[in-house]
């Protein structure tokens, strides 16, 4: 766009670029009436992505005005396509009444929605985290802090490497990435959308502290663990910042900050979570994949949280013993369906709390949460007698709301309407001076009818009506070919093609009386909407612990039914090492096969660390190693595992190089690749790795291939001493037994 001839531009589009220079970057959706445009270079990238109309709009400049527009009533859905293509948009709107303004009408940017920050339902995959991460640098590796604005969680980490930092972002794949602007950024960074780059000093270490400390309301930050963490710190302060300056309002909750520790979790790289396909396919589908088999959640914020555990394994022996008795319990007890049957009434609670927290709660919100926590008591009646620490845990976090409870089935009407401004939202009977506005509008249709009646029966003319229309308020109409008997008394209010409005003195008094009861009863139910988010506000942080506990339950509730249905045992983890499985079977093949699945064994102690797996293509050597990684994984999310036994040791990462072919991936591999993926897992892999290595050496000829394949196996066995499937068509490489 040109501002070369600013002097000769209208004064709408003055006022347009006024906004327009506050957020060069995003595109501006400007309130024009009933529509929200776009102009110049907004417009045309708007009508590119969204296949929409590019038109003009008169000049302004001495130029034609580009212009796209999309229609107040149906914006949101627009919105979420541009956020999904990472998109940000600023929203403009009319802050004044355009029947009153003198002149142009004020417009001001109330909004702001990046592909990270949006906590709209519309804009939101429901079973996905919505991630917004900032990342710093310094000469001793990367900080990291991401937010979940849509679902209340604020967390940090530190990393080393490249490879690190690469494997994190595999694994939260953050919908918008904070970084400075500088330059030499590994290659998998620059290649990533949603990359934002901001100035480099709002990724400073100490005024990052002070961001902290003034948010949190805190003297230090040693309540989180983060005093010594400087790079950590620094991304926080800048991730803070932007959703300050992009929110244009408080985040009340946003109550506190976890860092998080590697040491927690098994490692996985980005390499290992595409070979496993965990929740996607190497070709992007997302069907038959370990997810799909394993999610029975019934809840949202349930679906999210089986994602979150199922990209982050644990290590923490019992945490997971607990789980997995907690699984037992809700098995043996018959449990689990009591509880899915409460949840599939439950709705997303967790997602709900934020948007009471940030004031934008429709009046659906309230509904469900007021059913949520109506269930409540039927929830903790069925986990009470369940003897399991893990479970009796989650009892106690529930909590009773009991006041909340009843304050929302007091006040919000059964089946409310989907916007405040609707009216009806609130219940009869909660407020008498509320009741007693409604019962003024209510009882105004009875009085229509009823003048209808008498001005028909006066006037002569059996085709009057009496109607209202927001522009004209109440009328009298009467059809052109009877116009000439209209009452003297009736005063012309608008003339129609095919009729003439009246009003009378009657009418206008009525229209006085009750439209001024009409407004003053939406503004009365206003004011007690507004009480019922400041009173909810207020208990927003054992709400938040009872909408994650009801989760938990839901993912826990999950397994105990995969378990069952699938016919899964519960695993054992071992203290010592070992890694023995009898009767696995492969957790996807098994459930997409129309055929059985013939299962299989695997025992690797430390007298045997190795397996070497010889057959032909197609023969199910991939699917053999890729079973037993799933096994290992879901075993350390706390979940029971496709096999009649399964005994493991302590594991600290998954480690996985795996070429073309076996539906895995289409094209082959480069050798290149294969070398790097290879000599990670060499320079990274330990004793208590799981290690799959399927047809190294199969990229080059085939002698060197097969120098190649022999040399890795070796320094696997010998130097590194992890448990490895190592799957070739090298028939020589079984000669390592000898």
């Amino acid at each position: 766009m040109s501002k070369d001839k600013s002097a000769e531009h209208t004064p709408l589009m003055k006022q347009f670029f006024a906004a327009k220079s506050d957020y060069p970057d995003l595109l501006l959706f400007f309130r024009m009436g009933d529509f929200y445009e776009l102009f110049y270079d907004d417009a045309r990238k708007a009508a590119r992505l969204l296949d929409i109309t590019l038109t003009q709009r008169g000049s302004s400049g001495g130029a034609p005005i580009p212009m796209a527009g999309v229609p107040v009533h149906a914006y949101e859905g627009y919105l979420a396509r541009l956020v999904a293509l990472g998109e940000s948009v600023a929203i403009c709107e009319q802050i004044g009444d355009p029947a009153l303004a003198k002149g142009l009408v004020e417009r001001k940017v109330v909004r702001i929605v990046t592909p990270g920050t949006v906590t709209d339902e519309a804009l939101l995959d429901e079973r996905r985290d919505t991630l917004l991460m900032a990342l710093s640098r310094t000469k001793q590796g990367y900080g990291l802090a991401w937010a979940d604005l849509a679902g209340g969680r604020f967390l940090v980490n530190e990393v080393e490497t490249d490879d690190a930092l690469e494997a994190e972002l595999a694994r939260l794949e953050p919908a918008e990435l904070l970084v400075p602007d500088e330059e030499n950024w590994p290659e998998f960074l620059r290649q990533r959308t949603g990359v934002r780059r901001r100035a480099p000093w709002l990724f400073d270490a100490d005024s990052g502290r002070r961001q902290l400390l003034a948010f949190f309301k805190l003297h230090d930050l040693s309540g989180f663990g983060i005093d010594d963490k400087p790079r950590a710190t620094a991304a926080a302060g800048a991730l803070l910042g932007y959703v300050e300056e992009t929110q244009k309002q408080r985040l009340p909750h946003l109550t506190s900050i976890a860092m998080e520790t590697a040491g927690e979790a098994i490692a996985m790289n980005a390499a290992t979570r595409r070979h496993l396909e965990l929740d996607t396919r190497v070709d992007g589908d997302t069907r038959n994949t370990l997810l799909g088999v394993l999610d029975s959640t019934v809840t949202p914020m349930g679906g999210r949280l089986l994602r979150r555990w199922l990209h982050r394994p644990l290590r923490l022996r019992e945490v997971l013993v607990q789980r997995h008795h907690a699984v037992e319990t809700l098995i043996d007890r018959g449990s689990d369906a009591d509880i899915r049957e409460q949840f599939r009434r439950l709705g997303d609670l967790e997602r709900i709390l934020t948007r009471v927290a940030l004031r934008s709660a429709r009046p659906r919100d309230f509904s469900t949460l007021r059913d949520g926590l109506g269930l409540l008591p039927a929830v903790r009646e069925v986990l009470a007698p369940l003897d399991s620490p893990r479970l009796q845990t989650l009892h106690a976090a529930l909590g009773e709301h009991d006041e909340c409870a009843h304050l929302l089935a007091s006040a919000i009407a059964e089946m409310p309407p989907l916007k405040l401004s609707d009216g009806g939202v609130l219940a009869d009977g909660f407020d008498a001076e509320l009741d007693e506005l409604r019962r003024l509008s209510t009882h105004a249709d009875q009085f229509l009818v009823d003048l209808e009646q008498r001005e028909r029966e006066s006037s002569g003319i059996a085709t009057l009506k009496v109607g209202y229309n927001r522009v004209h308020g109440y009328y009298i109409e009467i059809s052109k070919g009877q116009s000439d008997r209209a009452p003297v008394h009736y005063t012309r209010r608008q003339t129609l093609t095919n009729a003439e409005r009246y009003i009378t003195e009657e009418l206008k008094a009525f229209e006085d009386k009750v439209l001024s009861a009409r407004d003053r009863s939406l503004s009365r139910e206003k004011y007690l909407y507004e009480q019922l988010l400041d009173t909810l506000g207020g208990q927003l942080e054992p709400l938040k612990q009872c909408a994650a506990a009801l989760s938990e339950l839901d993912v826990l509730a999950a397994f105990a039914e995969r378990a069952q249905a699938l016919d899964w045992a519960r695993p054992e983890l071992q203290a010592e090492p070992c890694l023995k499985i009898e009767r696995g079977r492969h957790p996807v093949v098994e459930a997409v096969r129309e055929q059985p699945f013939e299962p299989n064994d695997l025992d690797l102690h430390p007298d045997r660390r190795m397996l070497v797996i010889t057959g032909p293509n197609m023969g199910g050597k991939s699917t053999y190693m890729r079973q037993n990684a799933l096994i290992v994984l879901l075993a350390h999310i706390g979940s029971f595992v496709p096999a009649s036994r399964a005994l493991i040791g302590p594991i600290d990462r998954i480690l996985t190089r795996i070429g073309a072919g076996d539906d895995l991936a289409r094209g082959q591999s480069t050798f290149m690749v294969e070398m790097a993926e290879t000599s990670y897992i060499l320079h990274h892999a330990t004793a208590h790795s799981l290690v799959l290595m399927d047809e190294i050496g199969r990229g080059t000829s085939t002698y060197d291939g097969l120098a190649l394949a022999d040399a890795v196996a070796r320094h696997l066995a010998y130097q590194n001493r992890c448990y490895t499937l190592f799957a070739t068509h090298y028939f020589e490489l079984t000669a390592l037994a000898d």
